[in-house]
């Protein structure tokens, strides 16, 4: 009687669990996971053929199953708290603050992308004055018996092919970042704490030191960073902040993408509320200082942490194009820009260096 009783409860949630899934309507966007969820794939012979449509199946069940997040956060919770692991799935919380594990350091990738800057060297920069400087990951400062990447080991790759080569100078901003600089739940840096970065790189660069520019601090409202949602936790939300002035509030930018111009600061409501800073990931966009006391232009080669670094350089330029390679080809640049008389700075994070992503 007892084995029929678990048998029967088996089936029916098996059951309520399927009609459910059929019942409750798709959702578009995960908003813990920061990103798009997958949809039913349309049905064609050619994907049933080669088995792509069976893959997209399979993401768009994982994607839509019903109580996932719930379901995610209970497996966090008895991993750490009741298995006592150290990590779920590489994220952990230490002190307040949630981590992930990037491990281990692909030095073939941080070699492919020091040749692919290289390369955009070659083809855009010769004999121009180019400095490349690395973000550190946060997990960088913390103290921990966590895994981490070598983050040494990447500095010496990127300057034997880079710095070595006597095209490139090397501006290391590693002492003037502390743990305390980042986002709590995420692994970006607070643009508010990073005005000593700004200093190392302009007066590195020939240029004024940024710090002595009056800024207001302005709190835009809570971050649920990349990391918040991911993991059971009771880590609170990050207050965002933005400085502002009114350089910065005269000034405006043109995304090449959308072929619209708009303010520094983008404050509609997205579901990254990091896309505040110069509307988010985009290929090409230009801030134009309308009021600039010089003719002066910068590119900015980048990742998603130039978009709130560059804010801060603005004083000291007419122009700063932000470049992300990420999204656009290298190829076709010259398309867009004309390689003159720039300053040239190269900014990338160790976790993108570590990631075959430039293009």
């Amino acid at each position: 009687m007892k084995n029929k009783i678990i048998t029967i409860s088996f089936i029916i949630c098996l059951f309520g669990i399927f009609f459910t899934n059929l019942i409750v309507k798709d959702t578009d966007i995960s908003i813990s996971e920061r990103r798009k969820l997958a949809k039913f794939p349309e049905i064609n012979s050619e994907d049933l053929i080669n088995g792509k449509w069976t893959e997209e199946f399979e993401d768009y069940t994982q994607d839509q199953f019903v109580g996932r997040d719930l379901l995610k956060n209970v497996k966090s919770f008895w991993s750490i708290n009741i298995f006592r692991q150290k990590d779920n799935n590489k994220m952990f919380e230490k002190d307040g603050a949630l981590y992930k594990m990037e491990y281990p350091l692909s030095e073939t990738n941080v070699r492919k992308n020091a040749e692919k800057i290289k390369n955009v060297y070659d083809k855009y920069l010769t004999g121009k004055k180019v400095y490349f400087s690395i973000i550190p990951e946060k997990n960088y400062y913390l103290n921990d018996e966590h895994l981490l990447m070598d983050y040494n080991k990447i500095e010496d790759i990127m300057k034997d092919n880079l710095y070595n080569s006597n095209k490139f100078e090397y501006i290391s901003i590693l002492n003037e970042l502390k743990l305390e600089d980042y986002y709590k739940t995420d692994i970006h840096w607070r643009q508010e704490n990073i005005l000593k970065v700004a200093d190392k790189i302009s007066t590195s660069m020939g240029q004024d030191i940024v710090s002595d520019i009056d800024y207001a601090k302005e709190n835009v409202g809570k971050f649920y960073g990349t990391y918040y949602g991911q993991i059971a936790s009771k880590v609170e939300p990050d207050d965002m902040y933005i400085l502002t002035n009114d350089t910065i509030k005269n000034s405006i930018t043109y995304n090449f993408e959308t072929q619209k111009e708009g303010e520094v600061y983008d404050r509609k409501e997205t579901n990254d509320k990091y896309d505040i800073y110069l509307s988010g990931a985009t290929p090409l966009i230009k801030m134009t200082n309308i009021n600039a006391k010089t003719d002066k232009e910068l590119l900015l080669f980048r990742d998603s942490f130039g978009s709130s670094f560059a804010p801060l350089l603005v004083e000291n330029y007419k122009t700063i194009t932000l470049i992300d390679l990420r999204y656009i080809s290298s190829e076709i640049l010259d398309r867009f820009i004309e390689f003159e008389n720039q300053d040239v700075l190269f900014l990338y994070s160790s976790l993108i260096l570590n990631q075959n992503v430039l293009k």
